[in-house]
């Protein structure tokens, strides 16, 4: 069954999801035949709600977000969504020739915003993550962390109600990453926007999310979740966290096992 993106109309009954994903399967063709690389995956992810996807390399985690965000079709299953996702990456992917706020009128340009708005609008995005002032900087003046930054205010210039985020964190130093996790976890709860992250990072997991989602070796099929009952705002040292991130990281490493014993 292909995917079907559900794009709320104006006026209809609010829905009871962000996304949902049911029974979705991914093959892609190799040269000895078919490899499954997602099998009858079942996830939703409620309004509001922020849940991230664990697992090891190659388990099919980036391969589900990009279903969710239209980018490709399951092979089999549906995935149903409340509008169309933002989709934000590991790299910026902000066009050097833009400034700051040029790369985020760019995203209300494709919205519709119309062409006196969008500056202000920009600028507010821009100052909802803490970049008061960088409207005018060019992508090369900025630093890593701002770059994201950037990219996160582009991806709220889109107005989704489910922002999908692919290790955008991953290749930033420890200290700038925490204060990004400080940062999104502001804005999550600020905008409520319901939020379906990829890391690989364990402890990132339980610092930002409400549910915790862990995905098996290839072929990822959901092996176990948690629910993250410790409260908001969290540290990534904090004793709790660090307790359900060694449970999880020993059910990790279980599946690792497991899958290299195949």
């Amino acid at each position: 069954m292909a995917s079907t993106l559900a794009k709320a109309a104006a006026g209809a009954p609010a829905v009871d999801h962000a996304a949902r994903i049911a029974h979705v399967s991914k093959s892609f063709p190799t040269p000895n035949g078919q490899q499954l690389v997602l099998d009858d995956i079942t996830l939703d992810v409620a309004p509001g709600e922020f849940v991230t996807l664990l697992g090891a390399s190659g388990c099919g985690k980036s391969t589900l977000l990009n279903l969710v965000a239209g980018l490709d079709a399951p092979s089999a299953g549906s995935i149903e969504t409340d509008g169309r996702p933002a989709l934000m990456f590991q790299e910026h992917a902000l066009f050097p020739w833009l400034t700051a706020g040029r790369n985020v009128e760019l995203a209300l340009r494709l919205r519709g915003v119309s062409k006196q708005d969008r500056r202000p609008e920009a600028e507010r995005l821009l100052e909802l993550v803490r970049l008061e002032g960088a409207y005018g900087k060019r992508v090369h003046e900025l630093s890593g962390g701002m770059r994201q930054r950037v990219a996160l205010a582009r991806a709220l210039a889109q107005d989704s109600r489910l922002l999908l985020m692919d290790e955008p964190f991953a290749a930033l130093d420890a200290i700038t990453r925490d204060v990004l996790h400080e940062e999104l976890t502001r804005i999550w709860r600020e905008t409520e926007v319901s939020v379906l992250f990829v890391t690989h990072n364990v402890r990132e997991a339980v610092r930002l999310a409400e549910r915790v989602v862990l995905l098996s070796s290839r072929p990822g099929r959901v092996a176990r979740e948690w629910r993250v009952d410790i409260p908001q705002p969290r540290r990534i040292e904090d004793a709790a966290v660090a307790e359900l991130s060694v449970e999880i990281t020993e059910e990790l490493r279980g599946e690792i096992r497991r899958h290299g014993q195949h």
